[in-house]
């Protein structure tokens, strides 16, 4: 999916922060670089954009009242702050952005909406797909073109619950990132760059409620942040052996990572506590499904595996609990 993309115009700087993801758009006069994207098809911002969202109160992500969406990045040039919003009456989107990164996240901003998505490949094969797969046409896989932004988080929810996660990467961005450019307010913020994740005190990773075996997998991964990076760039093969030549760097920490950073429609998550059992349940009724038999059932959709996955997740399909949840171990309390 490609589609019509303007010239980049500059709009001039006057005035300082303000708290506008709290509410709605910018304020008049707000300093930003920004362009218009003409999508050949429907783009859904929130099923594009949701999966790089990590938690309700992520720093880094905001939708407001206006139905805008908000992100705060770290470029290879410096970060910087995005706001999409799509008008549905004319089929375009425009994006403004602010701070050293802003013209690198514009030139992205088509393969973030899916621009280099190709959703027509897809061929459901089971009724619930094929339902879920019709009422969604704005679904595209996002691209960030980032990879530890994606990495690190991921590294953050190995092992623990999703808001044991979301807490830690709250309290480490707000802790050791920056504020947002742009009109974001102080309730954004960009996240550590290289560096200051390597130079993060033990104590800190375990007040966010880190243990040392995650606090370690991404000091590893910072410290060669460079070649993570390149990941971003290569075919999905290569660059899931790129991250997992890290230790602590497994399939289902790559898989993830990938999804969001690459667009891969095939990176099929594995490992996972409770994927195989949804997935499992949703095609065949078998809540008991393994890894194995995830993929056996995943087989007929080879080449758009994630795909397929997200729109039987998005079905809403899931087995009846019968067991209580992972155990939530918060080391910050010990």
């Amino acid at each position: 999916m490609a589609g019509r993309f303007d010239p980049l115009t500059r709009t001039a700087v006057r005035g300082g922060r303000t708290g506008v993801p709290a509410g709605g758009g910018v304020p008049a006069g707000a300093g930003s670089l920004s362009r218009v994207w003409a999508p050949e098809g429907p783009v859904d911002l929130g099923l594009t954009l949701g999966p790089l969202r990590r938690g309700p109160h992520d720093p880094t992500f905001r939708v407001t009242a206006d139905g805008s969406v908000w992100r705060a990045s770290r470029t290879p040039v410096g970060p910087a702050t995005l706001r999409v919003a799509a008008d549905r009456t004319i089929g375009t989107v425009r994006a403004e952005a602010w701070g050293p990164g802003a013209e690198w996240l514009l030139d992205g901003m088509p393969a973030l909406l899916g621009a280099d998505d190709d959703p027509s490949v897809f061929v459901p094969r089971h009724r619930l797909v094929h339902a879920s797969h019709r009422s969604r046409p704005g679904l595209r896989l996002t691209r960030t073109g980032l990879v530890l932004e994606s990495l690190i988080p991921t590294v953050l929810e190995q092992k623990v619950t999703s808001d044991e996660a979301y807490r830690s990467w709250r309290r480490l961005v707000r802790g050791f990132g920056e504020p947002a450019p742009g009109p974001a307010g102080t309730d954004m913020y960009v996240m550590p760059d290289a560096r200051t994740w390597a130079m993060i005190p033990s104590w800190d990773w375990h007040r966010a409620g880190v243990d040392a075996k995650r606090s370690g997998t991404v000091v590893r991964a910072v410290r060669v942040a460079a070649r993570m990076e390149e990941a971003a760039a290569m075919p999905p093969g290569r660059a899931a052996a790129r991250l997992e030549a890290v230790p602590g760097i497994g399939p289902w920490t790559s898989a993830e990572t990938l999804q969001r950073s690459n667009g891969d429609p095939d990176a099929v998550t594995t490992g996972d506590l409770h994927l195989p059992g949804i997935i499992g349940y949703a095609l065949v009724g078998d809540r008991d499904a393994d890894d194995a038999a995830m993929l056996e059932l995943l087989a007929p959709y080879a080449g758009q595996r994630h795909r397929a996955a997200r729109l039987i997740l998005l079905a809403g399909r899931t087995p009846p609990r019968r067991a209580p949840r992972m155990y939530r171990n918060d080391i910050a309390h010990f």
